[in-house]
């Protein structure tokens, strides 16, 4: 199967890559740079030169496929990458007639403590990302695709994500590990290797819809307040929300909130089943060597 992938690169894009090379998948993937080409190259795919915003390129590229992964991530708040990111969704919907499309969101959309967080919920109107929301609009309500969206909640392994080496940093620089309210806030991250194979599965037998992808293994903002603390040698801190909030407002509220996502969709539809790996676990390993 020839598969095109945007954010080939990114931490899950260049896991993604790995897994479809490996399936011996043709691989394709947009490269922005001279550095992003040679790293695609190197990992067995064709660099596709391009960024977000060359939507002839990303539609040229997806018409020349069997399947799409918009795998790009870019969590910036401004209007300008919000009209790009919904361009390019665009832009492969268009390309991709005929075939699976699969759009990597967030459980981020159900917004901030949500009650429902099955994926026939109606998303709210206010979350820490509603270019996400629309973008999965997109995707969803196009007829010529298949429409797939994965809701992947944190993602870890193979290193950190941005989350993880912010706080380890914040620990190191403001001596002090730190977790907003009493920490007792709990999250189900997915490991990346269960999150690649639920992609891989989803454009080798597509199905139309949206579906949640977290772990079994919960942690809590305290524990790894606690863990950060341990590795960095650093005391351990509550910080008031109203103290958090001045910073970062939005970002301060969804570090006090608590997610689980059920994936009895991806299980039921794909056989997709994620092992019991452990987020502090895979922490303490690759800080302690």
């Amino acid at each position: 199967m020839k598969v095109f992938i945007t954010g080939g690169t990114g931490y899950l894009g260049s896991a993604l890559v790995e897994r479809l090379v490996a399936a011996g998948h043709e691989v394709s993937a947009l490269a922005r740079s001279d550095d992003a080409a040679k790293r695609l190259d190197e990992a067995g795919a064709v660099p596709v030169r391009g960024s977000l915003g060359d939507t002839d390129v990303l539609r040229e590229a997806a018409a020349g496929a069997d399947a799409v992964i918009h795998a790009a991530v870019d969590y910036s708040p401004s209007q300008e990458a919000s009209d790009t990111e919904l361009a390019a969704v665009r832009a492969l919907v268009a390309g991709g007639s005929g075939k699976p499309v699969v759009y990597t969101s967030t459980g981020i959309v159900y917004g901030f403590d949500p009650l429902d967080t099955s994926e026939d919920a109606t998303l709210p109107e206010v979350s820490a990302q509603p270019v996400k929301a629309a973008a999965e609009r997109i995707i969803l309500d196009a007829e010529t695709i298949t429409g797939i969206v994965i809701r992947a909640s944190l993602i870890f392994g193979r290193g950190d994500t941005k989350l993880i080496t912010g706080l380890i940093h914040a620990a190191r620089s403001n001596g002090v590990a730190a977790h907003i309210g009493d920490g007792t806030n709990t999250w189900y991250p997915v490991h990346i290797d269960d999150l690649t194979d639920l992609y891989l599965r989803a454009i080798t037998q597509p199905a139309k819809g949206a579906f949640n992808a977290a772990g079994d293994v919960p942690f809590s903002f305290k524990e790894l307040a606690e863990l950060i603390g341990e590795l960095t040698g650093t005391p351990v801190a509550a910080v008031p929300l109203a103290v958090a909030e001045q910073n970062n407002a939005q970002g301060a509220r969804l570090m006090t909130t608590s997610s689980r996502l059920p994936t009895t969709k991806a299980r039921t539809t794909y056989g997709w089943k994620p092992t019991a790996h452990s987020l502090l676990d895979e922490v303490r390993r690759q800080y302690q060597q």
